[in-house]
């Protein structure tokens, strides 16, 4: 990797050297790939449909697809409550336009295995306009943000943002340049720029990475994380040793995310624990 990129312009960045309190997970036995595909799915209804943005929001975006995936859980229609929002960021090998692409890894497989979850989801998907740690536009994910929340029935003081890879890069700098539109964020194997640590302020963050990560170094993750605490943030960072760049299958599976998750609301100092 040549360098971290800012939202508007690569930039040459410096390591920070201050302390950081991550957690170890011991290494499991992960399942195998055949043993992936014989995991059969229950009987319940699909929730993830394909949606389509506006054309006149559409056409303010810089390098997203007009299309993306939503799930509605089962008790999003028994009632007026308003729920959770999450959004899903993919990594660099799902841009394009082909939307089923989003769905062939991280958190979305996850979500048909679900009739119900406490979490309406957005899974956008973005182009390749762009390098691919800046292919996801903090400007765009806002013009999303703001036509689901015009259009579905969503908590705005509980708006989380997730991604992996260039997701997890895609976080990053989306809460760098709105904190103020989320709870909390969860990057998986991703980066930044440390500089931004001042700019995310206390936003909630838990960060995960693999110690073996090939594609994106450890490294990455654990200078965000020591930025944004030097700064006075509240962030923390999951480590999986004798694990690759596939640390989101075991995160996006583990519930206390979720739970982790929902602790949080906009506006309130509830921490990280």
């Amino acid at each position: 990797m040549s360098g971290f990129l800012r939202p508007a312009r690569m930039k040459r960045l410096f390591p920070f050297f201050l302390p950081v309190t991550v957690t170890l997970i011991a290494a499991s036995s992960p399942l195998s790939g055949s043993e992936k595909e014989s995991v059969e799915k229950p009987e319940a209804i699909i929730r993830q449909t394909v949606e389509e943005l506006p054309a006149e929001t559409a056409s303010q975006t810089d390098n997203l697809s007009d299309r993306f995936w939503l799930y509605l859980p089962e008790r999003y229609a028994a009632g007026g409550e308003k729920l959770p929002l999450l959004i899903y960021l993919h990594g660099s090998s799902r841009r394009g336009r082909e939307i089923e692409a989003v769905k062939a890894n991280g958190l979305p497989p996850v979500l048909d295995l679900k009739n119900d979850f406490d979490f309406v989801v957005a899974s956008p998907q973005a182009l390749s306009n762009h390098a691919w740690q800046v292919s996801w536009r903090p400007g765009d994910l806002m013009l999303l943000l703001d036509h689901l929340l015009a259009n579905y029935k969503i908590d705005p003081a509980r708006v989380y943002l997730t991604g992996l890879s260039m997701g997890g890069y895609g976080t990053w700098s989306a809460i760098a340049e709105h904190p103020d539109r989320f709870a909390a964020a969860a990057p998986i194997c991703g980066g930044g720029n440390p500089e931004w640590g001042k700019a995310i302020g206390d936003l909630p963050i838990w960060a995960f990475h693999g110690d073996e990560d090939a594609v994106v170094p450890v490294e990455r993750s654990i200078e965000m994380v020591e930025a944004v605490n030097a700064a006075g943030g509240q962030a923390k960072l999951t480590r999986y040793p004798e694990t690759g760049h596939d640390s989101y299958t075991r995160t996006y599976a583990n519930p206390e995310l979720y739970e982790w998750f929902l602790r949080h609301r906009r506006g309130e100092g509830t921490g990280i624990e």
